[in-house]
């Protein structure tokens, strides 16, 4: 059935300046294939966190209808397709994103102003408060992977050049690394949403993230928003972890 947009979506000034609760701080990865699975882990986090991340693994599986189910629950929905193909193509997806409910999506900044552009007015015509990252260098990436696809320089040097062309078209916010948080931060100052994936709590495992730190860490080197997958959803007591980072990051 379909869900209705809320009637009210807090703007992204509410969402990153209302830091005395450590939720707004928070999104959960639901990177699993089911949304039973998917809707297990909701309910273990509980009231722990207030936003959730559907990426490609579980948009794929389950399509829309996830999102329009977490979004009918009362959850933010961050939707992470990294929308990345010629700007009418990528315009019409952040329409129908935005008709989905959805607080948050991706797009890659590597798509060219004009995408971008038409990103941001797509999304601005739907709902003037959804959020439109850019996505800058992935964070399984470093400078040896950005040499051979012949990007040349340094990781920081392309973040903050993408960066500086996503806010000129529109983009209130970035996915980077939080190792590249702190010099955004001084560039574009404080209203830029910085959403940092690769965020693993100390003595966690890497996985498949290069560029890492801890929530702490992240939040500390000017991140508005951390991305935790796996040690919060395959953790025994999901609430609990949810509830250990909360304190990290809320200090």
């Amino acid at each position: 059935m379909q869900t209705a947009l809320p009637q009210r979506i807090p703007l992204i000034s509410n969402l990153v300046s209302d830091l005395n609760d450590p939720r707004q701080k928070l999104i959960v990865a639901l990177d699993v294939s089911t949304a039973a699975a998917a809707q297990k882990i909701v309910a273990a986090v509980g009231d722990s966190a207030l936003t959730y991340k559907v990426g490609m693994q579980l948009y794929t599986a389950e399509g829309p209808r996830v999102v329009r189910d977490l979004v009918a629950a009362g959850r933010r929905v961050f939707l992470d397709l990294k929308y990345h193909d010629i700007p009418t193509t990528v315009a019409a997806a952040v329409s129908e994103a935005a008709r989905l409910g959805v607080s948050m999506l991706t797009v890659h900044a590597a798509g060219s102003g004009k995408m971008l552009r038409a990103a941001t007015e797509a999304a601005r015509a739907q709902n003037p408060a959804l959020l439109v990252l850019a996505v800058t260098v992935l964070t399984s990436m470093d400078e040896n992977d950005l040499d051979k696809i012949g990007v040349h320089g340094t990781v920081m040097d392309e973040v903050s050049r993408l960066a500086a062309l996503a806010v000129a078209n529109g983009c209130r916010g970035v996915v980077t690394s939080a190792r590249e948080a702190s010099r955004l931060r001084a560039e574009f100052g404080p209203d830029l949403a910085i959403v940092t994936p690769g965020v693993r709590p100390a003595g966690s495992g890497h996985g498949d993230q290069v560029r890492v730190v801890t929530p702490a860490e992240a939040i500390a080197a000017g991140a508005s928003h951390i991305v935790v997958g796996r040690p919060i959803t395959a953790a025994v007591d999901p609430a609990a972890e949810a509830r250990a980072i909360l304190a990290q990051i809320g200090r």
